[in-house]
């Protein structure tokens, strides 16, 4: 079997103030701040001599990589994203923002906060407009009922109060 792995599907371009806020932030703090110090370290090591046995000269330089390759991703996603700071006309029903109690079969409470997928692990309470649970919920209303396929069968839910802030 190779190495070959399909291309991931397109993520959502929506994304909160705050989220973008939050990329913006983790950009500048990697190109103006932690890229030139590990760059100054690997022209240090460098500077040592042999470089093929220079630990710290290898490792910095992958440290440069990894920080190029989240600056590449960084700055495709921040000329990509919608900010979505309107709150909707309908607020009866389950958009973008929004904050979502649900119920379940046994009255235990849930509730979440769907954002854009670059900022659903900023919270617990956050997920993703792409999850199977959000995608159930969108364009829902007050008191409906739901029903998400987990990998242990079907669970219902039924939504007791949507908010925006």
């Amino acid at each position: 079997m190779g190495r070959y792995r399909p291309p991931a599907a397109p993520s959502s371009k929506y994304i909160t103030p705050v989220g973008k806020d939050k990329l913006q932030k983790e950009h500048d703090y990697l190109w103006q701040k932690k890229r030139p110090e590990i760059t100054r370290s690997v022209q240090e090591a460098a500077a040592q001599g042999d470089r093929s046995e220079n630990a710290e000269y290898i490792y910095g330089k992958k440290q440069l990589r990894e920080i190029d390759y989240r600056l590449r991703h960084l700055r495709k996603r921040l000329a990509d994203i919608t900010v979505v700071d309107a709150v909707p006309e309908d607020q009866e029903r389950v958009f973008f923002g929004a904050w979502v109690s649900l119920e379940d079969e046994a009255g235990e409470i849930y509730e979440y906060r769907i954002v854009g997928p670059d900022e659903f692990d900023d919270e617990d309470e956050y997920i993703s407009m792409d999850a199977p649970l959000a995608k159930a919920i969108l364009k829902r209303r007050l008191d409906d009922e739901i029903v998400v396929k987990l990998p242990r069968g079907e669970k219902r839910y039924c939504i007791s109060a949507i908010r925006y802030q």
